[in-house]
């Protein structure tokens, strides 16, 4: 096991930089998502404890020009990408 995978994520991170669960320097070392037991590539948010990820809702967009998401509930893995 290398190192970067004896850290701890923290339990709920946004990639939403508005959001107060945002943390730059986390994303920064290229954080990875399952869910479910897959890989998921468009999370815009989780939350290990409450389980739940955010993903964007296709292309539609609020009124302040951000992505709609919907809340998908299961098993969520957060871990740092190697390379």
């Amino acid at each position: 096991m290398s190192e970067t995978q004896n850290e701890t994520l923290p339990d709920r991170l946004s990639a939403d930089p508005d959001s107060p669960f945002y943390d730059e320097a986390v994303l920064a070392r290229n954080v990875g998502v399952r869910f479910n037991g897959e890989e998921k590539t468009n999370v815009d948010e989780y939350c290990v404890s409450e389980g739940w990820v955010r993903v964007a809702a296709g292309k539609a967009t609020d009124r302040r020009g951000k992505p709609l998401t919907i809340k998908l509930k299961g098993s969520v893995e957060p871990y740092f990408r190697e390379g």
